[in-house]
């Protein structure tokens, strides 16, 4: 099959392609509210949905050929692409991935075809203009992850902002506004103190390039390197959310509307833990594992893991306890990275990966029951599994996994970091485990009350089941699930030589002297 990828060029066009594929069906998209007078009319809305889906669907079919085309023994860039963009700033459009990128690529273009028949229904008024900006968002992500000039990195971290912006605001809940302009500040305050650091980084560079392994051997001087490092540390920081940067997420993941709820958990927040595997730590590893900086960021990973369980067992509200189990989950990734040995980097990524399938369907399962009850309080509900039984399996075999049970995709990642910082921080590890019994508490009791008490409300004993749309959206994801949690060897072993080269890469950096700089 390789073979066959590569004879046709696909490791040539693969990646402009799927940047261009999504801005193609925002254009079309366009075109067709254009030529029509009547704006907003059912046709056009579903025009949009169709031309929305399909594009995604071409996305995702397109991308599947990495997994063929990626060659697990390469633990360099593959699938390399580069043109002219600002030659006088010795700017291109770089990209590349490696075994990190190539499943947040993956992740990406399986979740958001999802995302446009979760919305199918929900989303009712300025329908063109919310798929466009999907389609739009999807480009910017995508750019992210695939990015190797760090000038178009920066280009594509703002690109994907705007358009969540706006899907927040206008199709959020009653507080959107607020949610929205909280989440703009929080992520450009960030962004711009990174970009201050991605300029020096390319005034210190001989020839002043952008060009990522050209300034992965740019001298930087312990002080300095520190400093810089906390500017990508912040930017990461936030988007990730580790604790204390995480108050922008709650109010996020509520208003937001379903399909930006899981964009927000199962893409966007892995920009940040994926920033620190990509930039922060090759870039500054003699900074980031200075003992202060490396104990300070593994203290506050363990915070993040067992804050956030702890504050979703006391939420009233199913979308907020969805959404502090982001922090805690994203602590043990932030717990996976610092550790820096193989098996808990790989785990990490795991857990990245894994997360994003999970809480994912978490927030569709959330939406979907939203859209028939019209209301995420717990307290709403109660024994709707006697008339919705496929939700209640799906909601719990999705619980399961979030939790972390063996045969679940949840339980592989998890237990990497968990065995993999124990070499390193056994203290740290045998507290953050602790995370695990947590995460059963929450979820479980949740279950309960929703699922298996009484049936004592008659608003809902009329709910109906789940259709072919969501079951479809659920049936997927599912797969996905019990895939990972049964089978994760191939996963594993296509991301084994870039995490190995991550690690020696850091440990190298971290031998240099302080105050002399690095060489890589």
């Amino acid at each position: 099959m390789r073979e066959q990828l590569l004879s046709i060029g696909y490791d040539r066009w693969v990646l402009p392609a799927l940047l261009l594929i999504p801005l193609a069906g925002a254009f079309l998209i366009w075109a067709v509210g254009w030529v029509s007078d009547d704006d907003g009319s059912i046709e056009q809305a579903r025009s949009a949905r169709w031309i929305a889906l399909i594009a995604l669907l071409a996305e995702f079919v397109v991308s599947a050929g990495l997994w063929w085309s990626f060659d697990p023994a390469n633990a360099g860039w593959q699938e390399r692409f580069q043109m002219p963009w600002i030659p006088q700033w010795g700017a291109t459009v770089s990209m590349g991935i490696d075994g990190i990128s190539l499943f947040m690529v993956l992740l990406t273009t399986l979740l958001m075809p999802l995302a446009v028949l979760g919305s199918w229904t929900s989303v009712r008024t300025k329908v063109r203009h919310y798929y466009a900006l999907l389609l739009v968002l999807t480009t910017g992500m995508l750019g992210v992850f695939v990015a190797l000039d760090l000038l178009f990195f920066y280009v594509m971290w703002e690109v994907m902002l705007v358009p969540m912006y706006f899907i927040i605001g206008v199709w959020g809940g009653e507080r959107r506004i607020y949610a929205s302009v909280k989440f703009f500040i929080y992520t450009m305050v960030g962004s711009l103190l990174m970009l201050v650091g991605i300029l020096y980084l390319w005034n210190a560079a001989p020839q002043h390039t952008f060009d990522y392994d050209a300034l992965l051997h740019v001298r930087v001087a312990a002080t300095p390197a520190l400093a810089l490092f906390g500017a990508f540390f912040l930017a990461f920081a936030i988007k990730v959310p580790m604790f204390p940067f995480h108050t922008w997420l709650p109010d996020a993941h509520v208003e937001a509307p379903t399909a930006g709820s899981v964009i927000l958990a199962g893409i966007m927040l892995k920009m940040g833990t994926y920033g620190f595997l990509r930039f922060a730590l090759p870039f500054f590893p003699t900074a980031a594992y200075t003992p202060m900086v490396r104990n300070t960021v593994l203290a506050l990973a363990v915070i993040g893991i067992l804050y956030g369980a702890l504050v979703a067992m006391v939420q009233p509200d199913f979308k907020k306890v969805v959404a502090y189990s982001s922090v805690s989950h994203l602590g043990f990734v932030m717990l996976g990275i610092f550790a820096l040995t193989v098996n808990s980097v790989q785990g990490a990524l795991m857990v990245m990966i894994n997360h994003g399938i999970s809480t994912g369907a978490l927030f569709f399962l959330v939406g979907m029951v939203y859209e028939r009850r019209h209301s995420r309080l717990i307290d709403a509900y109660g024994g709707i599994a006697r008339v919705m039984p496929m939700f209640a399996a799906f909601l719990t075999l999705v619980a399961l996994s979030s939790i972390g049970l063996p045969g679940t995709n949840g339980f592989i990642g998890e237990f990497l970091v968990l065995v993999g910082s124990f070499e390193t921080h056994p203290f740290l590890a045998t507290i953050s485990a602790t995370g695990v019994i947590f995460a059963a508490a929450y979820l479980l009791w949740a279950l309960q009350r929703i699922l298996f008490n009484a049936l004592d409300k008659p608003e809902n004993a009329k709910l109906r089941d789940l259709n072919w749309r969501e079951v479809t959206v659920m049936g997927t994801l599912t797969v996905m699930i019990l895939w990972l949690g049964l089978y994760p060897a191939p996963v594993l072993r296509r991301t084994q030589g870039s995490v190995e080269q991550f690690v020696h890469q850091v440990e190298n950096g971290m031998m240099q002297v302080p105050g002399r700089g690095r060489r890589r």
